[in-house]
């Protein structure tokens, strides 16, 4: 499919924070979405997780379902086992006819966490990855037989973090396993987007885009503080507000199709979700017209 402009519903409301955003009904992110020109969302803790009421929240609004992050928890169980686990997941995923399946494995992150800095945050040892990676691409083949396109989330404050873990994580998976290139994530973790673009180019089918505010970075860093108290420092902001070239990332994604999510974690309360989501979009599409992809 050409490239379709979703964006994710955490700009309005917080998962790992539900109180962030928590007094904002659904219907204004979906109706805010719509005026701003998203063709899709991914889920989020305020979206139904039964295709029909579901497929009613959205049909309003005109706005496909993308998919939505799900946790895995592959350092504890197997992929059989994982696999099971996630049969709901999967059935709203083919019933809402999205192959976008979202994964980060989560049974041991601290993101979530506002007590732990992000220094303490899980690494996984050298001799550990052959395993993980065996696990998830099992499963990742699971999910091909079911229609469904694994999209690994590398994420702060979790085993995929930095340039190194990256790396580690590719080398250790499958084909059947892609990656969901997050713009923000990948610049704090320490990598260059449009670096991990060029490299793995053929495993990328999900992309996030997400701006990164480089002073607050700079004292989240220096300070080490968790990951949810940079977020609401206002470490995260849509693309075109912070230091990523946009333009150097799409350039290494010639040919790309599929979705393209506009986020912005910020605290609604300072960061007003419809002026941020315009702002977003119009850069992003400024940035694909520049790059010939749309």
């Amino acid at each position: 499919m050409p490239i379709r402009i979703g964006a994710n519903p955490i700009g309005w409301s917080n998962d790992d924070m539900p109180e962030i955003g928590g007094d904002t009904p659904l219907e204004t992110c979906l109706a805010e979405a719509e005026e701003v020109g998203f063709e899709g969302m991914e889920l989020g803790n305020k979206f139904p997780r039964q295709a029909p009421a579901l497929k009613a929240a959205l049909a309003p609004y005109g706005l496909a379902c993308v998919g939505g992050w799900h946790s895995i928890e592959l350092l504890e169980r197997d992929e059989h086992a994982e696999f099971a686990a996630a049969r709901a997941h999967i059935d709203l995923l083919k019933a809402m006819g999205t192959t976008v399946f979202i994964v980060a494995e989560t049974s041991n992150a601290i993101h979530g966490d506002k007590s732990k800095p992000l220094s303490q945050r899980p690494k996984l040892a050298d001799g550990d990855w052959a395993e993980y990676g065996r696990r998830l691409t099992a499963y990742a083949e699971m999910l091909q037989g079911e229609g469904l396109q694994l999209d690994y989330h590398h994420h702060m404050g979790t085993i995929v973090q930095s340039q190194a873990d990256i790396d580690h994580f590719m080398a250790a998976t499958g084909p059947a396993v892609h990656l969901l290139l997050d713009t923000g994530h990948a610049t704090w973790g320490g990598s260059d987007p449009a670096d991990l673009a060029r490299r793995y180019r053929s495993r990328i089918s999900h992309v996030h885009t997400k701006d990164i505010r480089a002073d607050v970075r700079a004292r989240s860093d220096a300070g080490d503080w968790s990951f949810l108290d940079s977020v609401l420092e206002g470490v995260y902001t849509v693309p075109g507000d912070g230091m990523i070239d946009f333009a150097s990332v799409f350039k290494e994604l010639d040919g790309y199709s599929g979705w393209v999510i506009v986020e912005a974690e910020q605290d609604p309360k300072k960061a007003n979700p419809l002026k941020y989501a315009k702002a977003g979009y119009a850069h992003l599409k400024k940035v694909l017209a520049e790059a010939a992809l749309v």
